[in-house]
């Protein structure tokens, strides 16, 4: 699957769309084309192009975690065993409780995103991922809330009002 590039930036019909979507992820194609004044045709355009570049993932439903029991966010930092990333991250992959793995400059080599029920539950997961081959130390942080959650609006809203005219 290709990436997008600077050379092929999306535009504002694009962004326009991607909100819609963002906002109301299962509207039908002629619904988005209704509301976005163009045609129907075009909007399957731009969505299979959207998705062929890997900017467009899929549509799945917003899961809040606290709500399935999954009240406790934490934060770990993992340093491994140089050149064992790849095998950790698989490793990883097999707790479920992970949700996120990102590899990282400075302090630690991986960042982890977990969810638990509770902080005994938290422990667990802890020893779990301590456990994996080639962990060499953890550092955990408890997030308290999150007054920023994950969000792409901002980029997209900014693309729109560069495009409109003034």
């Amino acid at each position: 699957m290709s990436r997008h590039t600077e050379q092929d930036p999306l535009d504002a019909l694009d962004a326009r769309l991607l909100l819609l979507l963002i906002d109301e992820p299962r509207l039908g194609v002629l619904e988005c084309a209704r509301r976005l004044a163009v045609a129907r045709g075009t909007v399957q355009a731009r969505l299979e192009r959207l998705t062929r570049r890997g900017v467009l993932t899929g549509f799945p439903p917003r899961i809040d975690l606290a709500a399935m029991g999954y009240g406790l966010t934490a934060f770990a930092i993992l340093e491994i065993s140089q050149g064992r990333r790849g095998e950790v991250a698989e490793r990883l992959t097999q707790i479920d409780e992970v949700c996120e793995v990102h590899a990282t400059t400075g302090q630690g080599d991986l960042l982890v995103r977990i969810v638990a029920r509770s902080n005994e539950d938290l422990q667990r997961v802890i020893d779990e991922m301590v456990d994996v081959d080639w962990v060499q130390r953890t550092s955990t942080s408890i997030a308290l809330s999150t007054p920023v959650a994950p969000r792409v609006r901002p980029l997209l809203e900014r693309l729109v009002r560069n495009a409109d005219p003034e």
